[in-house]
């Protein structure tokens, strides 16, 4: 037991080191490649460029995927029309699959669009089924999409006017199959968790996809926030809906074909991030089944390609990373018995050893974070001081998502789970209205793991192994933080639900008051 325990421990550790050291390498290959990034950046092709080359611009279509959206559906097609671009070469495609009062709110604005403008180019399109989800809904629409490029923004997105007179250039090279730009985040100081939330998003777009692009690594389209050329979605088979992210499902089948990517770091579309933790679990949970889903239907494909050994190493890593949560749970699982039974670390083993292990993890998790705020012109000090809540809520998350990559793992596809939009407006108040909410279980398995993680906190302590106790501590405080945040939510809304008839019995005036007392309380 004593020897299953210490092999056990040790390669479930080094796997996750592995994977944060990884992190490390990345932020020197944007090191390695700055002088490159900079010249991309200050010599992006424009418009005129195109047009002396290949005499006229692309005829583009936006597409705009839809489901229940009616908090910010409106606001998505205001922000699309005002998009600059010849009229006669601009197609916006409302692919609505809403089932609610979604479907006549567009409906509605998109003829007063069109009672305003006339040169617009709006199809509404409507499908009576859900099949393949976001997926099928851009497959439908690019049937009968009049564009050469394909632009697609998700409903809580807010295109700026100049986003494609910005990315439509990159086009220019004939190789090139997509640019992705960058997100951005209306609402990233809200709450602790959306500030995390941003850290996060802004170390994958700031350092991952930086990285890979400068590299000629393979990396993905995020579902929203980009253009695609019709010809490369043609001649790598089409948008397919047997995982739950088709997006990064097609990056790389397009990428395979010999298509180009280019990432755009310096053209920004502002979105909305979840504000709840289950809706922001929910996300996470869909981009972990998906990109397993991916993984399994791609890896072989991948790692037997004529790419070359450092795009199928990143490839690995890229298509992976969610198998660190269930490693993490099982670390957390093994840390109590191997307290309780393995001898305290001498000294020397922890200088030689421990520390190194530890400081390098940690401190390359504090680089690449730091690196992603610098890049946008912000302290290195403020992501540092997210960095334990931000590690504290991947421990937290570790048991759902864990289950997210069983599933990936046991099936293919499934239900897609959109993330519940609120509409946000410069944080006003009555813009965050709880219209769309995720579904979330009580979280016992995590208050088990919070209370199973105290006691190895306790026991590190009491059996000398100090550098135990911050790992203990971190699984002991993100499980409970999760926990927390999920059962606070679930008490408001059944707290809600138990008083919604009697409100609905009230008078108008007595409805209305609530509504906004309600809005005033909400934490700004």
């Amino acid at each position: 037991m004593y020897l299953f325990l210490c092999a056990a421990y040790f390669v479930v550790l080094l796997c996750l080191a592995m994977y944060g050291l990884h992190r490390s390498h990345l932020v020197l290959t944007v090191i390695r490649h700055r002088k490159k990034l900079r010249a991309m950046r200050d010599n992006a092709p424009t418009l005129a460029d195109y047009v002396t080359k290949h005499d006229k611009l692309p005829h583009v279509t936006i597409q705009l995927p839809l489901y229940n959206e009616a908090t910010v559906a409106t606001r998505l097609l205001d922000h699309v029309v005002n998009i600059r671009y010849p009229r006669e070469l601009f197609e916006i495609q409302v692919l609505d699959d809403s089932t609610d009062e979604t479907r006549a709110l567009v409906r509605d604005h998109v003829a007063d669009l069109v009672a305003k403008d006339p040169s617009l180019d709006i199809a509404y399109i409507h499908r009576v089924d859900r099949t393949g989800y976001k997926a099928g809904a851009l497959d439908a629409g690019l049937k009968v999409a009049k564009g050469e490029l394909i632009a697609i923004f998700d409903a809580d997105f807010l295109p700026q006017p100049e986003f494609l007179e910005q990315v439509v250039p990159d086009f220019l090279d004939r190789e090139v199959g997509m640019v992705q730009a960058r997100w951005g985040h209306l609402n990233r100081g809200y709450s602790l968790l959306t500030r995390v939330q941003a850290l996060m998003l802004d170390g994958h777009h700031l350092v991952e996809n930086r990285a890979r692009m400068a590299a000629g690594w393979l990396f993905n389209f995020s579902g929203t926030g980009g253009i695609w050329r019709k010809e490369a979605i043609a001649s790598a088979g089409g948008w397919q809906h047997d995982t739950l992210t088709e997006d990064l499902d097609l990056s790389y089948r397009a990428q395979l074909a010999g298509w180009r990517f280019v990432y755009r770091d310096n053209v920004v579309s502002p979105a909305e991030l979840p504000e709840d933790v289950s809706a922001f679990r929910a996300q996470q949970f869909r981009w972990a089944k998906g990109t397993v889903q991916t993984s399994r239907k791609l890896m072989k494909r991948v790692m037997t390609s004529n790419l070359t050994l450092s795009q199928r190493v990143e490839a690995f890593f890229h298509l992976t990373p969610h198998f660190a949560y269930p490693l993490m749970v099982f670390l957390s699982l093994l840390l109590l018995p191997a307290l309780v039974l393995m001898p305290a670390t001498n000294p020397q083993t922890m200088l030689l050893i421990d520390l190194p292990l530890c400081i390098g993890t940690t401190g390359s998790l504090a680089a690449f974070y730091a690196m992603a705020e610098a890049a946008q012109g912000r302290r290195r000090i403020d992501a540092l001081k997210q960095l334990p809540a931000l590690l504290a809520l991947g421990a937290g998350l570790a048991p759902h998502l864990s289950k997210a990559v069983l599933e990936g793992l046991g099936s293919m596809a499934g239900e897609f789970v959109r993330t519940p939009k609120k509409g946000i407006e410069v944080g006003t108040p009555a813009a965050r209205s709880p219209r769309y909410r995720a579904r979330a279980d009580l979280p016992m398995v995590e208050v088990g793991l919070c209370l199973f993680s105290l006691a190895s906190t306790v026991a590190s302590i009491e059996t000398g192994h100090w550098f135990a106790t911050p790992f203990a501590m971190l699984f002991t405080f993100g499980y409970g933080y999760v926990a927390s945040l999920v059962a606070s939510e679930q008490m408001a809304r059944r707290k809600a639900a138990a008083e919604a008839p009697a409100l609905a019995q009230a008078p108008d005036s007595m409805r209305e008051f609530a509504a906004s007392a309600a809005d005033a309380a909400i934490p700004e």
